[in-house]
């Protein structure tokens, strides 16, 4: 893919390992590796839906260290930086502080089985963005609902976004999120608050893990 591929020779050129969804593992022995998906969100892209990103996600010893997550089809641009927040276009992000599935709206990857009793939900199709948008306020929580469907490509960047901007993440099975493991598959969930991933978690049978 033309994207993976320039993207890489720059990530690798500037001393740095990257993990791709595209062209697997690139230098992992190095300390900082970037966990890369080129186009979060392909689908929409080939449709001409404007919802599909680019999403990096920088990883050392500690965890995500920065993250960089680009609307390829807005041009809005979510920031964030471990320990010094995060950032949507330069303007602060904070998570909505909803508590209530009641009063939530959520976004689902993967089609849910009932209705868990939020107030409305949305399929957007990029993982990536949804869980930007959790951590900006805009929903109040993300949820994939399919078991195992998403590699850390897709939601490492977004997770440091949410964390940054107050929000909280989870694996639905109690799973370590943060992982540089090609084959790795896993279900996170994201909240504005502790009380509402314990919701998302407990309609999705899940336990909690807080992935910071």
């Amino acid at each position: 893919m033309v994207a993976d591929a320039a993207a890489v020779a720059v990530l690798v050129g500037a001393g740095l390992g990257v993990l791709s969804e595209e062209s697997d593992t690139h230098h992992p022995e190095r300390q900082v590796v970037v966990v890369l998906d080129p186009v979060d969100g392909s689908t929409n892209a080939s449709r001409g839906v404007p919802w599909y990103a680019s999403s990096l996600c920088a990883v050392d010893g500690h965890g995500p260290l920065v993250a960089l997550v680009v609307n390829q089809a807005s041009g809005e641009r979510f920031e964030a930086v471990r320990g010094a927040g995060a950032r949507c276009n330069g303007r602060t992000m904070r998570a909505s502080g909803c508590e209530e599935m009641g009063d939530a709206i959520v976004a689902v990857s993967g089609l849910p089985s009932t209705h868990w009793g939020w107030s409305q939900y949305r399929s957007l199709g990029a993982a990536a963005l949804d869980l930007c948008y959790v951590g900006d306020g805009r929903l109040d929580g993300f949820a994939g609902t399919s078991v195992s469907a998403l590699g850390p490509w897709d939601y490492l960047g977004g997770l440091l976004v949410c964390h940054e901007a107050g929000a909280v993440v989870a694996d639905a099975e109690g799973r370590e999120l943060v992982v540089l493991d090609h084959g790795a598959r896993r279900s996170p969930v994201a909240a504005a608050t502790p009380m509402l991933l314990d919701a998302l978690l407990g309609a999705s049978g899940g336990q909690a893990t807080d992935a910071r």
